[in-house]
């Protein structure tokens, strides 16, 4: 029996991810790599993309799933999740699947690795078992999400090989042995139109207006962008993403530096070599390699450790082999956040460090990353922007102790494009809506935090529900305080009332946990006493906790309540959506 057919005999693993931004999907590829290496017959599916019907025929899976938001799960996992909360699927649904379940999350957030926590619960009581315990990757481990997941995939390993084990003559296959999932196909007719598909739940929007709000005497290029697109709805508080491209100077040099330049404009098409492995959808049509480079590989973002595992495969060089290694290795962990993470070196300024690795054709969807959309906060209302969406969008841009400025792929694309321009957009539901019944509310925004808010004041003022206070923070008055005019006019109008803290204009800085306490009589008036609800929006470094901790000593304060009864009244705010978030980092 040939090695093939003995493969043909393995189980098959069913291997399912959410992810967000890559991350986890970044991760079931290498469980999806290790699992072949061990002659399993792995299968891997976005858990949206999978055929959920299929799901109680299967018997061996291993699931990986992100955490956005607030504790939400991924985008790409909603449908699946819906799926598995439908009340007529009965308590033995899976009683024949057996599986284990990794989650990536952040320990600093109160909602820790909830999607992967609710999961494995939800699996259970479908009467799926585990085979191996849950997973939790964290960021703040000193090794990342690595941290967690190479002993939790030891363990998983040793599970099923003790489960499964290899029959007498077939070995695994060690670690020097790589194949491609996707393989190029032959060249076609140079006349041949490129004719790449695209998603359906996707759309172009004309851009119509980009426009810088800060001098440019401040730190930050921050831009009012609009966009015009026909007849698309959405609500206040929803999120437009974006598929970013990569600058074409940009692109010329990594082709270039490839000596990819010599094909980059013949025409071709992937092949499938995995039937388990589908290739997205987006890449099933004819295409060029510069336009592979331009609009869908993601070269120029920080590398993930699956770039060096591949990469050490690459190189004629001993030297850099050994290295490349170590970046991969556990072990090496430490060195690979000192020279690629902490510097945030682009995976183009790795190939130009390592001049010796020179990637096959056929394995540039296993090395390079596709290209994912950015999100961001809407921050207009439909109603009074009829096909219309604007953004207010910061452009990323910082130094590191290297010589060349950090940029956001995303942001530094859209900065330089002309009105005019069509960008592929598509809408995702955020977690922020407006309550149902007249009742104030109050929006807490530092920063960029107040693009959802604009969009919800709008609405909220087209409807004639004028009990609105916004309580805004940025570092100057004469340089970030976005919207001022509108907020100027809304209170001039009796629409809004305004509270800001603007951190650098004084010796003492100042923010918007000083404001919320200073109108601590204000804001139990509109909240406890008129029963309002409570938006917060902005990044989610410290910020969501001082917000929280000025939040209770005003309920304290105001209420005549102990610490711990404050902190109960805000859980309970939240339980019932009268405290909804939506922070980033």
């Amino acid at each position: 029996m040939t090695s093939a057919e003995t493969t043909a005999e393995r189980p098959r693993l069913l291997i399912l991810y959410g992810s967000q931004t890559g991350c986890a999907a970044d991760m079931a590829d290498r469980v999806r790599r290790e699992a072949k290496r061990r002659h399993f017959r792995p299968a891997l599916f976005a858990m949206d993309e999978y055929d959920r019907a299929q799901l109680v025929n299967e018997r061996l899976a291993i699931f990986v799933c992100s955490t956005t938001g607030q504790g939400e799960e991924p985008d790409n996992m909603k449908k699946f999740w819906r799926f598995l909360m439908r009340k007529d699927l009965p308590k033995g649904a899976l009683a024949q699947l057996r599986f284990a379940v990794f989650g990536l999350g952040d320990s600093s957030y109160e909602k820790f690795n909830y999607p992967g926590k609710k999961l494995h619960k939800r699996l259970m009581q479908l009467g799926a078992q585990p085979y191996h315990p849950r997973g939790d990757g964290d960021d703040q481990h000193y090794l990342g999400q690595d941290g967690a997941l190479d002993p939790w995939l030891d363990g998983v390993w040793n599970v099923l090989m003790q489960a499964y084990p290899l029959p007498a003559g077939l070995s695994a296959l060690p670690d020097d042995v790589l194949y491609p999932w996707m393989q190029f196909a032959d060249a076609l007719d140079s006349a041949i139109q490129t004719t790449a598909s695209t998603s359906t739940d996707r759309y172009l929007a004309t851009l119509t207006r980009n426009e810088r709000v800060t001098p440019h005497s401040h730190f930050q290029d921050v831009r009012l962008l609009e966009f015009q697109l026909d007849n698309r709805p959405f609500e206040p508080g929803d999120i437009l993403d974006i598929m970013p491209e990569n600058l074409e100077s940009d692109v010329n040099d990594f082709l270039e530096h490839t000596g990819l330049v010599v094909c980059a404009d013949r025409p071709f098409r992937f092949r499938e070599t995995d039937p388990e492995h589908r290739l997205p959808s987006a890449l099933r049509g004819t295409l060029t390699l510069r336009d592979l480079c331009r609009r869908w590989l993601d070269v120029f973002s920080i590398p993930r450790r699956s770039f060096f595992e591949f990469a050490a495969h690459f190189t004629k060089d001993p030297e850099h082999a050994e290295k490349l290694r170590e970046f991969n290795s556990a072990a090496g962990q430490d060195d690979l956040y000192a020279y690629c993470h902490r510097m945030r070196r682009t995976t183009f300024e790795v190939l130009q460090d390592f001049r010796s690795i020179e990637i096959p054709l056929d394995y540039l969807l296993d090395v390079f990353p596709l290209l994912r959309p950015r999100q961001f906060s809407i921050a207009s209302s439909p109603t009074m922007y009829p096909d219309r969406v604007h953004l207010l969008m910061g452009v990323v841009k910082y130094r590191t102790r290297l010589s060349t400025p950090r940029t956001g792929v995303c942001t530094r694309w859209i900065a330089q494009l002309d009105p005019t321009k069509q960008v592929s957009v598509g809408f995702r539901q955020g977690t922020m809506r407006l309550p149902t019944q007249p009742v104030p509310i109050v929006l807490i925004a530092p920063g960029l935090g107040v693009a959802p808010m604009r969009s919800l004041l709008q609405k909220r003022i087209e409807c004639g529900q004028h009990d609105n206070i916004l309580i805004f923070g940025c570092r100057h008055h004469a340089a970030d305080y976005y919207c001022a005019d509108e907020w100027e006019q809304m209170c001039g109008s009796g629409m809004l009332q305004l509270f800001t803290a603007f951190s650098r204009d004084q010796d003492e800085k100042r923010y918007v946990q000083h404001a919320i306490r200073e109108q601590a009589q204000v804001l139990w008036a509109a909240i406890h006493t008129r029963g309002g609800a409570i938006y917060l929006c902005g990044k989610s470094t410290r910020m969501p906790e001082d917000v929280a901790e000025a939040l209770c000593d005003v309920f304290a304060e105001q209420g005549g309540m102990s610490l711990s009864d404050a902190k109960a009244y805000l859980q309970g705010l939240k339980r019932v959506g009268r405290f909804q978030q939506e922070c980033w980092d």
